[in-house]
């Protein structure tokens, strides 16, 4: 078996982003356990509005689009903007139409974990069930463990997030191994 990929989508524009620090755990807890990674936040999922005639006109959806095609796994991550997703992650999941004509479309057969970052939890839960059926309808398939932190209660929240974050992983390696 090829040495699974997994691939985390999602976060902020600010460097600081607890939604890509979870995200980077997450991807650290798939390296321990033989998982290739790639970490797309922040600038690389800036793109301009989701436009299908232009979009892959643009080297960075481009790039975004055959780094997804590679993929074993994906993690998506979100902070909780008014209760759902942000538009920065939304955007970046409008442009995984431009799959549609691909031999494996969207998400299609994927784990798909998702982490949703808040400040409270009913903003925190509401935006990781809002990601779980972004994931149903891109065609993956969501791991049983969703991880919803509420940063407002614990500076630390996202470090003590570590073990649910680490069973999600160990949910999608299984997921990839299975295939």
């Amino acid at each position: 078996m090829k040495q699974p990929h997994i691939v985390a989508i999602g976060g902020t524009l600010r460097a600081s982003s607890g939604t890509a620090r979870a995200l980077e755990i997450a991807l650290a807890q798939a390296e321990s356990r033989g998982a290739r990674t790639t970490l797309l936040t922040g600038a690389a999922i800036d793109f301009p509005n989701y436009e299908p005639e232009s979009a892959l006109e643009n080297p960075a959806i481009a790039a975004f689009l055959a780094t997804l095609r590679d993929a074993d796994g994906i993690i998506v991550g979100s902070p909780g903007y008014h209760g759902t997703m942000s538009g920065l992650v939304k955007n970046a999941l409008d442009h995984v139409e431009l799959m549609r004509g691909d031999d494996r479309v969207y998400f299609d057969g994927l784990p798909v974990g998702v982490i949703a970052t808040a400040a409270g939890w009913q903003a925190a839960v509401a935006t990781m069930a809002t990601l779980r059926m972004v994931a149903h309808a891109l065609r993956g398939w969501p791991t049983p463990m969703g991880v919803a932190i509420n940063t407002i209660e614990n500076p630390d929240a996202i470090n003590q997030a570590e073990p649910q974050i680490a069973i999600m992983v160990e949910q999608i390696m299984a997921f990839v191994q299975r295939r």
